[in-house]
């Protein structure tokens, strides 16, 4: 560690964490404009699902509000904005904390950003192809034949962007794994120890997000169990390359 970040005091630790805050805001609120632009090409890719659905019930949605598409479209571009900064929230993050790393740990700030943001594009496609589908069909189906499926756009696209974000944060489990490793606070040998309970947490966590029904549960935790093992993974690697570097 470096004398100059020996002598910060927490003041200007939290002054550049304020800057690092600053920059990860400025970058989704850059992305939300971006994002603003092909905002039709986005509403039409997130409605897409309802093309899918195998009840003989279809779905149909309504605006039930003047400013509702006005505040959909800007939530999406929100939205597409968090996305598009992933590699820029996962860099400004590692710069935070990279001063108290030694220098070879340093390098792996571009792997990092990259591994981050595929992760999270995995999630979301994981969440796109296969649980939102799911989803859509399994509450779809629960109308009958004498109820019509008129819902509300704003708590489709609501429920759309919860499963599609969720997922992405959910995939970055890796991603942390690596960080805690990395600053010391993870080891393979903890996970392991904990394997049981994470397994009951992720069967928990996939009864929340997915439909209250034990196929869809399994959909959801299987990919997070192995995410979990790849975890294991990832936290070996790092704390090996530490055994050979104090060697």
């Amino acid at each position: 560690m470096s004398n100059q970040t020996k002598s910060m005091s927490f003041i200007d630790h939290l002054e550049e964490l304020r800057w690092r805050i600053i920059k990860m805001i400025s970058s989704i609120i850059l992305g939300g404009v971006v994002t603003f632009f092909f905002i039709d090409f986005f509403l039409e890719l997130l409605l897409k699902p309802l093309e899918n659905i195998d009840s003989g019930n279809p779905i149909s949605l309504q605006v039930l509000s003047v400013q509702g598409m006005f505040i959909i479209k800007w939530s999406i571009a929100l939205i597409g904005g968090l996305i598009t900064s992933v590699p820029v929230i996962t860099y400004q993050l590692w710069k935070f904390i990279s001063p108290g790393l030694y220098a070879n740990e340093k390098g792996f700030v571009l792997p990092l950003v990259i591994f981050s943001f595929i992760s999270f594009l995995l999630g979301i496609f994981f969440s796109y192809m296969i649980l939102i589908p799911y989803c859509l069909n399994f509450f779809a189906s629960l109308s009958g034949d004498n109820i019509l499926n008129n819902f509300s756009i704003n708590h489709y696209f609501s429920f759309i962007t919860w499963l599609l974000l969720g997922c992405g944060i959910v995939f970055q489990l890796p991603v942390i794994s690596f960080l805690l490793s990395t600053i010391g606070l993870l080891t393979p040998a903890f996970m392991r120890h904990f394997r049981r309970h994470a397994v009951v947490a992720i069967f928990i966590i996939s009864s929340f997000i997915t439909p209250p029904d034990p196929v869809s549960m399994l959909v959801m935790a299987f990919p997070l169990i192995i995410l979990y093992e790849l975890s294991i993974g990832v936290s070996w690697i790092v704390n090996r390359g530490k055994e050979f570097d104090s060697e």
